[in-house]
């Protein structure tokens, strides 16, 4: 397969550095815990290969020439972001309603979801959620499914098999996208301290919330 190898990656590594859904997702669930946060970003690129195997078989270009099932992926993905982020923004409102009470929330209580079990089901119940976090997220927003049929294209060798192609560069997409998420979950870790003071772990959830609802507004209108 002769492909333009250098600009691949350089689309491929632009596309990840551009915040985006995912990107805001695998931040929060890493902010929570680092296991979260690799769940996250595992779960996004299972979405990723989604879109790739869709894309190899041909049912991507189905979808986009679709706009009954274009619009029902990308309304399906706005709604999950909207919901995710108001589901944050009211947990954040509650914690803060009980610091008032005089009952302090434990920090992990803050985030996404509500306290997890203790012992094993604690690591299951935060990988489980993380995962599925990025992967519906990812699978769920039809600009992914886009990049494979009007980007990754460009890249693909008129002497070999397209689907062939597609399926290798999309590999290499995913390969770079867990190194490029495991990264990140590592520099965003680090903020885990940080936010278990509770009135700056409010702010966090307040504001990455509405960022959120605004994001799948904004998918919605587009």
């Amino acid at each position: 397969m002769s492909v333009d190898l250098v600009g691949f990656l350089g689309v491929v590594l632009v596309a990840y550095v551009v915040p985006g859904p995912d990107f805001l997702v695998v931040v929060r669930s890493a902010t929570d815990h680092p296991a979260k946060g690799r769940a996250a970003a595992l779960g996004a690129q299972s979405g990723l290969c989604v879109h790739m195997l869709a894309a190899a078989i041909g049912l991507s270009v189905l979808a986009a020439r679709s706009p009954v099932i274009y619009d029902a992926i990308k309304l399906l993905g706005a709604a999950y972001l909207v919901c995710l982020g108001v589901r944050a923004v009211l947990t954040a409102r509650r914690s803060a309603r009980r610091r008032r009470a005089g009952h302090e929330t434990p920090a992990h209580a803050q985030g996404f979801d509500a306290p997890p079990p203790a012992g094993d089901d604690t690591a299951r119940s935060r990988w489980r959620s993380g995962f599925t976090q990025g992967f519906l997220t990812n699978v769920l927003n039809p600009k992914a499914a886009l990049f494979f049929l009007s980007v990754l294209p460009q890249f693909v060798h008129g002497d070999g098999s397209p689907a062939r192609q597609i399926f290798l560069l999309g590999i290499l997409d995913v390969l770079i996208g867990v190194a490029y998420w495991f990264a990140l979950v590592t520099l965003a870790a680090r903020l885990h301290t940080l936010l278990a003071r509770p009135e700056i772990r409010h702010r966090w959830e307040v504001t990455t919330g509405w960022l959120l609802i605004g994001i799948g507004v904004g998918i919605a209108a587009a």
